[in-house]
């Protein structure tokens, strides 16, 4: 015997557990609010920007030799601002007692498409010490590329500034309850549905004539104690 399931009983089905459904979901938004609002650090970003420009010194005007050369170099000044040569610098100076590595895990170097400006971003659970860092970070690279690479084509086109009410670039709350409650539904919604092919009682007519392959000849209506008692009286 196959089993067809209409639309009809997909939605008695979600009608049926609507409460459970409900409850779920706003469950799910309220254990999201809580873990966003009060169990994750909020973390802040600063960034400064860094121009990467040769400065020619027969000509006023770049070439487009050199800006292509600046470009190339893009890649490489990314890798030598996360790496010891210049985080331990930036360590020592702020003494801030972190390791390269563990420092470097809060710097973002990002690059446009065909641009020679760098953005480094940092992110700290304080924006002060994060605008410290980066800024730091821009002034010392700008100091020892000369010497790493032989090379003066490095300017500080923005410096951080430091933000009396910053806003914290994570956790996105808003998000966070929007996909919990997402989640939340479909949890719901399969639960409910899982609830309702587990249940294997008759409910019906309908129930007995899938059961059985037989047909339903007779129904016994149910007799209330209201029923029973205006029968005895007209017996009476």
């Amino acid at each position: 015997m196959e089993e067809t399931i209409s639309l009809q009983d997909i939605f008695q089905t979600l009608k049926k557990r609507l409460g459970m459904i409900a409850g779920i979901t706003i469950a799910a938004i309220v254990i999201a609010a809580i873990i966003s609002f009060y169990v994750i650090t909020p973390m802040y970003q600063a960034t400064t920007q860094i121009l990467v420009n040769q400065q020619s010194s027969q000509s006023q005007q770049v070439t487009t030799s050199e800006i292509q050369t600046n470009l190339q170099l893009i890649n490489t000044y990314s890798e030598i601002i996360k790496s010891p040569a210049i985080l331990d610098i930036v360590n020592a100076e702020l003494d801030l007692e972190l390791t390269a590595s563990q420092l470097a895990s809060k710097i973002t170097v990002s690059n446009a498409n065909n641009s020679q400006i760098l953005a480094v971003s940092v992110q700290d659970e304080s924006h002060a010490v994060a605008t410290d860092i980066v800024n730091t970070i821009a002034t010392v690279f700008q100091k020892e590329i000369t010497t790493l690479m032989n090379v003066d084509n490095v300017n500080i086109l923005s410096p951080a500034m430091h933000s009396e009410n910053p806003s914290p670039v994570s956790p996105n709350k808003v998000l966070n309850m929007a996909i919990a409650a997402v989640l939340g539904l479909m949890i719901g919604v399969g639960l409910a549905f899982l609830l309702e092919y587990l249940d294997t009682t008759i409910k019906s007519e309908k129930d007995v004539e899938d059961l059985l392959e037989l047909p339903v000849i007779g129904l016994v209506s149910p007799i209330t104690e209201k029923d029973l008692q205006k029968s005895t009286r007209r017996r009476a």
